[in-house]
């Protein structure tokens, strides 16, 4: 694996997704107490960012037209999109957390 800097655990609030860009890549993450998701910040049903999407219950809404998507998974969890979303292996790793593209 190939861990890369993606921003400080500080800076990411308990279930509130941020956008971090990680080598041109937007790149959605959320907290949810001690685990950090990563995902590819955009809806497969309309690109749209999922990072301005609300998280509940491991998934995350598209604020567009309400497709939500496993956080662990990136499965859909109903539609409109049918196609699941990329995710990303996370890690937290002396305060700082780390994403692997698998570039």
């Amino acid at each position: 694996m190939r861990w890369t800097y993606a921003c400080p655990l500080t800076e990411l609030a308990d279930e509130m997704p941020r956008q971090v860009v990680i080598e041109n890549l937007a790149v959605c993450l959320v907290r949810i107490g001690s685990e950090v998701f990563a995902i590819r910040d955009e809806c497969t049903h309309e690109a749209v960012p999922l990072s301005e999407g609300d998280v509940a219950d491991g998934a995350i809404e598209c604020w567009r037209h309400g497709s939500r998507f496993d956080l662990r998974t990136g499965d859909v969890l109903n539609p409109p999109a049918v196609r699941a979303v990329v995710t990303y292996p996370a890690r937290i790793n002396d305060g700082q957390v780390q994403v692997d593209l698998g570039v």
